[in-house]
């Protein structure tokens, strides 16, 4: 059976509204922290775009000015790292490995234009410094062939970027709708909330107006038992306040039964006594007898002084129990 109490239904609400807040608190903060890597990832993914812009401006400034760079070395060298983060994560920088097999394949995809265009690259550093008019064709060569590498290659980074940024826009719409529907919730819980208390506030004003008609009960009537449907707490004060109802009809109803009792056992006394009357006035002439009347007149009578004395009794008793009822009504 279910414990239908005050306490319970507040505790319940209570419980219910403390998991939605924790639930809306660890979701913006997760959200939050998402955000931010996931920021650091598209950075990284979209400084991708830049170095391999960097590197063919670096190869064609050597190709037509021959002087040493160590912006081409850097730049590769960052190039294959967040790659490798990219593909692999990297807890020291906190990149997570591609999170979707569409976005791997991509990395993969751009990993093997890569590594072509590295190739490329590693042949253009090792002919640049031995630079002559027998590798000029060659040196050409490989300049095209990054030219034509470095716009597919650019590309390519192009969707990578735009596929992180369409899982990271996903990833967030869904925390999102899981926010609205806690909001969502959190309105159902008020409303659940307001009714709830109002249900408890109608029994308890329904039970006061009980308790009061039975307080001014303007008859000498047995008073009605209280009859509510609410709360454990309310039954309870209920049955306690039914209980003394109860007792007082008891009372009521046994005092007013010995009094009725008294007044017919007087009247049945009181013709006892006219029919002694009328057998003394018959045996006047025995004396005897007429002792013996006597004494038995005197006994009777003696008897139905008693009984009037208990009826006076339990007369007393009704009013100290309707001076009782009476105290209650003006409470």
């Amino acid at each position: 059976m279910k414990d239908n109490t005050i306490s319970s239904k507040i505790k319940l609400i209570g419980i219910f509204f403390i998991i939605l807040m924790t639930s809306i608190i660890v979701t913006t903060i997760y959200l939050n922290e998402k955000n931010k890597k996931d920021a650091l990832v598209i950075n990284v993914a979209g400084k991708q775009r830049m170095l391999t812009q960097k590197i063919s401006k670096n190869i064609f400034y050597l190709y037509h000015n021959n002087e040493s760079n160590k912006e081409l070395d850097e730049a590769t060298i960052e190039f294959i790292n967040n790659l490798n983060s990219l593909k692999n994560g990297n807890s020291l920088t906190e990149i997570f490995k591609a999170p979707t097999n569409e976005i791997k394949k991509q990395i993969l995809k751009v990993e093997g234009l890569w590594d072509s265009f590295y190739i490329n690259i590693n042949e253009f550093k090792k002919n640049i410094t031995t630079r002559n008019s027998s590798n000029e064709l060659l040196l050409e060569t490989i300049v095209h062939s990054i030219y034509n590498t470095n716009n597919e290659l650019l590309h390519e980074v192009d969707v990578l970027v735009s596929m992180y940024t369409v899982y990271t826009e996903e990833k967030t719409d869904y925390i999102r709708y899981i926010q609205y529907l806690f909001a969502l919730i959190i309105l159902i819980l008020i409303s659940y909330s307001f009714s709830q208390l109002k249900t408890m506030e109608a029994n308890a004003k329904k039970f006061f107006e009980f308790s009061k008609q039975v307080t001014q009960n303007p008859d000498d009537k047995p008073l009605e038992p209280i009859k509510i449907e609410a709360e454990k707490e309310i039954v309870e004060a209920t049955d306690t306040i039914n209980c003394f109802i109860n007792k007082i009809n008891s009372a009521m109803v046994y005092s007013a039964n010995a009094v009725e009792q008294s007044k017919n056992a007087s009247i049945k006394l009181e013709e006892i006594t006219d029919e002694f009357d009328i057998i003394i006035n018959e045996l006047t002439n025995s004396t005897e007898i007429s002792k013996q009347l006597d004494k038995s007149e005197g006994i009777v009578i003696q008897t139905h002084e008693e009984l009037i004395n208990s009826t006076k009794k339990l007369q007393e008793l009704k009013k100290e129990l309707d001076r009782l009822l009476h105290s209650c009504k003006i409470k």
